[in-house]
């Protein structure tokens, strides 16, 4: 097989490519073997009829489609291999010449990584983000451990408040009818945790013990139910149960109850040391987006469709992901908010365009600084790997496919690249 390049345009090489005659003719030949079973031909039991037979029949190029399938991959893999091409997709393919007992040429039209036109990407000026940990960050982190172990205690001789928690029945009605869903007994809500509709859980306020009240709300506009959507309604609600929240005391002892430490002063050290720890790696990271973003604002590139698309794909796969681990899924999170697919594609476009760029800056940073990975840090990254699916290394590495390990080996690369974009950023 030979091939050439015949053009590149609009990130679309063209390659020609020649399969010689006699291994066109032993794919026909196979592909005759393979299929013959399925012809019937008069004088003939099924799969014995004669390949000049069956070609007579059913034409010259009866087996040819089948051919091309068996032979194209190799000679489009080893075409991209010699060209030194980064294909993006599939390719579209024109067959130019065929025939028996002649060379099999073949076009094929196929999306590569775009050219980037670097600009600065040394030197660039951006704002450190600060990792200090404030004071009021860390009362507010043992103002939520007092907010988890805080219990509630019944009240009787007090109205209700925001912050109280309830039990109640409700009743509600649109236009005077019951509807699905709107009635219930001994239902637990916290007034002020806007869980209920706009409205509901302000009218709740007030209210005493036992005491039974009309409450008028409307739907929002956007209600996941169509037919409630928009409508007004009332509640006829009852108070069964009121409990006020309780926190415990701020002090040593309550420090002993919650974790391994004896004092106040040990707790806070210990909030504060894991604090900085956690806004330094954020911090880390933030700033590195910064100069990622500078360095994408300085360059140029044409970003092909097809890329955009895959990133979409993959962002939609994240956040069906993402949906699952809360009991949910990307097709009823449509269904609930009322949101067309096209619509959330719409959405994310934007960020996946930034994100393909960003991603297509740094490849050419790293190809214009020659930043390589090396055999031990490969090693490295396996032996982390293995330790965090706590396997073996040879384990791992038995799994991994050869894709696998250029996936593993680009992503070195890209993290060393934004590193050494780091180094050479100026931070103020």
């Amino acid at each position: 097989m030979v091939s050439e390049i015949i053009k590149k345009e609009n990130s679309v090489v063209t390659l020609k490519m020649r399969i010689n005659a006699d291994s066109f003719d032993k794919a026909c030949q196979n592909a005759y073997q393979k299929s013959r079973a399925k012809f019937n031909i008069p004088g003939f039991r099924k799969g014995k009829a004669p390949k000049a037979i069956i070609e007579k029949q059913y034409g010259e190029g009866v087996f040819f489609e089948d051919a091309i399938n068996a032979l194209f991959p190799d000679a489009f893999e080893a075409a991209v291999k010699e060209h030194n091409i980064e294909a993006i997709d599939r390719p579209e393919i024109d067959v130019e010449e065929i025939g028996k007992g002649q060379d099999l040429v073949i076009i094929a039209d196929v999306a590569v990584k775009p050219d980037v036109e670097l600009g600065q990407y040394k030197d660039i000026e951006v704002e450190a983000v600060s990792s200090e940990v404030s004071e009021d960050e860390i009362e507010g982190e043992l103002k939520r451990m007092q907010e988890q172990n805080a219990r509630f205690i019944s009240v009787e001789d007090r109205e209700v408040k925001s912050g109280d928690m309830l039990l109640i029945d409700f009743n509600g009605k649109v236009d005077g009818e019951e509807f699905e869903g709107g009635k219930s007994e001994n239902y637990s809500i916290v007034v002020g945790s806007n869980t209920f509709i706009p409205g509901f859980e302000e009218q709740l306020e007030g209210m005493k013990l036992n005491e039974e009240k009309d409450l008028s709300v409307k739907f929002p506009d956007e209600y996941h139910s169509e037919d409630l959507a928009g409508k007004d309604a009332v509640f006829t609600v009852k108070i069964n149960e009121i409990k006020e929240k309780e926190l415990p005391a701020l002090d040593d002892e309550f420090v002993k109850d919650v974790s391994e430490f004896d004092t106040l002063d040990e707790l806070k050290k210990d909030i504060r040391e894991k604090m900085e720890k956690s806004k330094s790696a954020m911090a880390e990271n933030e700033t590195k987006n910064k100069i990622i973003e500078k360095v994408a604002e300085n360059s140029k590139v044409e970003i092909p469709e097809v890329m955009i698309e895959k990133q979409i794909e993959n962002m939609l796969y994240d956040f069906d992901h993402q949906l699952r681990n809360q009991g949910l899924d990307l097709e009823n999170y449509l269904k609930l908010t009322g949101t067309e697919m096209d619509d959330l594609k719409g959405q994310m476009k934007p960020d996946a365009e930034k994100r393909v760029k960003n991603g297509l800056v740094i490849d050419a940073v790293a190809k214009a600084e020659n930043i390589e990975v090396s055999d031990e840090e490969m090693e490295k990254e396996l032996k982390d790997m293995a330790e965090s699916y706590k396997m073996e290394v040879e384990k791992i590495k038995s799994t991994l496919r050869e894709s696998d390990l250029e996936y593993i080996k680009d992503t070195v690369v890209a993290r060393k690249t934004v590193e050494f974009m780091k180094e050479n950023a100026k931070l103020q």
